[in-house]
């Protein structure tokens, strides 16, 4: 086991990898219930979205531990799946199978773009200073998603975003955890992150935010499997109505783009705990891991769980000392248990992993440090990228908003030279991206 995951070579063990992948998992175990709640809007069955959910995710995830290695954990994505439900189905009223097809078109577009080369090549051609706007915007948009999931921080019709009701459960249980996870790894207690949200997952008990599961074992649904083959209420074949429908082709391009950049972002955020980023901000042995990536997002359209992707969850086992592709498979584990026990699972409140996100926000922050902010090529369009992620919630609009103003402020200070081919192209489909959304 040790010559295969280089335990020795990268400072860890199998105990810690076991620890890493615990923690990842209960940072992401919120999509078990999240992703079939939002999949039921496009007429899914609930059973059959979590069925979809755990499979895809364990298959994946598992798949990523062992081809590539490294602790980065794959589950039903964020955005995408809002997409699917509100807009493919709903506005737009096609059927979960046809929406299902358009998610396996793009998955199978990006996997030919990583074996052409083109995905690892726009990433080499990316600036260092802008590597370092992604990781540094992940941390703000990861310690976003933490706060937001603990009601720290809420909408606000007047001024966007306000402090939540210090007084509610969920409140309580964030700033535990939050307070936990510092605390315990100022100690440099093994662990610290995963015994943060056990903990406060346990006070959210009597504070009514951590529920009381009502059964442990649900039974599988594989309703949604092959969904893409099967006949969509039009009476036509998913794949078939979806390659027939010039809208949905756009529709697939619109995705590819948001998958495109996604991963890349949350690649480094992950390699920057982990420790496979160097010092140009690079991420080790990245093929194998934009291959898997690809495969899981036309296998998320092929099982009906919707795209597929890197988790930047995943980061908070990287940063619990996950440094293999066995924290991947301790998480793909767990999925698979959690198809069979999701009444069990789904009660670790999300405002209990706020902690290990919020933190995990903190240590991507050490990059603001390696960027020339005096430099107007190599600050302003990285300040678009830190201020666009979080801003935007998307890790693909700030990424779009950095590369095209980078372009723009090359050409008026006469920089044009030091824009790399591929950079053209990335800035110019993010724009076409933009124009179609």
């Amino acid at each position: 086991m040790d010559t295969f995951f280089k335990f020795s070579e990268r400072g860890t063990s199998s105990a810690t990898e076991v620890r890493a992948g615990l923690t990842t998992f209960l940072a992401m175990a919120y999509i078990i219930v999240v992703n079939p709640s939002i999949l039921s809007a496009a007429g899914i069955p609930s059973a059959a979205a979590v069925t979809a959910t755990c499979i895809g995710a364990a298959v994946m995830t598992i798949a990523m531990g062992v081809f590539s290695n490294r602790p980065l954990a794959c589950a039903s994505g964020m955005g995408i799946n809002s997409i699917v439900a509100f807009t493919l189905c709903g506005s737009m009223g096609y059927g979960w199978q046809t929406a299902m097809a358009v998610i396996l078109i793009e998955g199978v577009a990006i996997l030919i773009l990583v074996l052409c080369g083109l995905r690892e090549a726009i990433m080499d051609a990316i600036p260092v200073s802008l590597r370092h706007g992604i990781s540094i915007g992940l941390g703000l948009f990861i310690a976003m998603i933490g706060l937001k999931d603990a009601g720290i921080i809420v909408a606000n019709e007047s001024t966007m975003v306000a402090l939540g009701d210090v007084q509610s459960g969920a409140f309580i249980v964030g700033i535990i955890s939050i307070a936990l996870s510092v605390i315990l790894y100022s100690m440099k207690v093994k662990g610290a992150l995963l015994w943060g949200i056990v903990v406060a997952a346990i006070v959210g008990i009597p504070l009514g935010v951590t529920p009381v599961p009502t059964a442990i074992v649900a039974p599988l649904d594989f309703t949604t499997f092959a969904a893409p083959l099967q006949t969509a209420p039009t009476g036509v074949m998913g794949l078939v109505e979806a390659f027939t429908t010039p809208a949905l082709l756009l529709f697939a391009f619109s995705l590819m783009m948001s998958d495109f950049f996604d991963t890349m972002g949350t690649a480094m955020a992950v390699a920057k705990q982990g420790e496979f980023l160097t010092e140009d901000g690079k991420v080790e042995d990245i093929r194998p891991i934009l291959i898997v990536d690809s495969i899981a997002a036309a296998v998320g359209g092929f099982f009906g769980a919707s795209s597929i992707t890197t988790f930047v969850e995943s980061s908070s086992g990287a940063a619990d000392g996950g440094r293999t592709g066995l924290t991947s498979i301790v998480v793909g584990v767990l999925f698979l248990i959690a198809a069979f026990l999701s009444p069990l699972i789904s009660c670790i409140p999300s405002a209990a992993t706020c902690g290990a996100l919020v933190f995990v926000g903190f240590l991507m922050m050490t990059d603001v440090v390696d960027v020339d902010w005096t430099d107007i090529l190599e600050g302003f369009p990285t300040f678009m990228i830190v201020a666009g992620i979080p801003f935007t919630y998307s890790i693909s609009n700030g990424i779009g908003l950095g590369f095209i103003t980078y372009v723009i402020v090359a050409i008026v200070t006469g920089k044009v030279k030091e824009i790399r081919p591929l950079m053209w192209v990335a800035a110019a489909a993010f724009l076409l991206y933009f124009l179609l959304v």
